[in-house]
């Protein structure tokens, strides 16, 4: 019997069903930083998500990608972890990979790449994937996490248990 996999709503629109990019550098991805765990919980939560930096091959026995470009008409939401600065092409690559919508991250978003986006028809998100996640009750090490007071009442994806939701 196949089992008929459950899809949850996260922010605004998104749902776990949309395929991800999670854009980083080598030292967000290597150092375990804000671009490792979008990825990671972005992979917990059960979404297809792509790891995309330059000059890394693998990570954590995952491929990445060097560019959006590699990934054309594979992925429906962008997630960039990268400071504003590092994004000056960011739309132009989206739009060519047939992105339909980029997710800003706390400190990735300015009104010039809303703007941007607008003019290019790319739908806007804004907000930390990290929100999303169900942080166990047991642990009280979650209090300490800014994700868990932000998104306190956001929607939560619920933790697998067993290989199962």
């Amino acid at each position: 019997m196949v089992r008929e996999k459950k899809y949850y709503p996260l922010a605004e629109g998104l749902t776990t069903q949309d395929t991800y990019a999670a854009l980083g550098d080598v030292e967000k991805f290597k150092k375990h930083k804000h671009a490792w765990k979008v990825w990671r919980a972005l992979k917990e939560l059960g979404c297809v998500v792509y790891p995309v930096a330059e000059e890394i091959q693998r990570i954590d026995g995952s491929k990445v990608y060097p560019n959006l470009a590699s990934l054309t008409g594979k992925v429906t939401v962008v997630v960039p972890c990268l400071l504003p600065e590092r994004l000056d092409s960011l739309v132009n690559d989206a739009v060519s990979a047939g992105v339909s919508k980029i997710w800003f991250q706390e400190q990735t978003w300015t009104p010039e790449l809303q703007q941007e986006c607008e003019n290019s028809g790319i739908e806007v998100i804004r907000g930390c994937v990290l929100r999303h996640r169900a942080y166990p009750s047991k642990i009280s090490l979650r209090y300490f996490s800014p994700c868990y007071w932000h998104g306190l009442r956001d929607v939560k994806v619920p933790a697998k248990r067993f290989g199962r939701y």
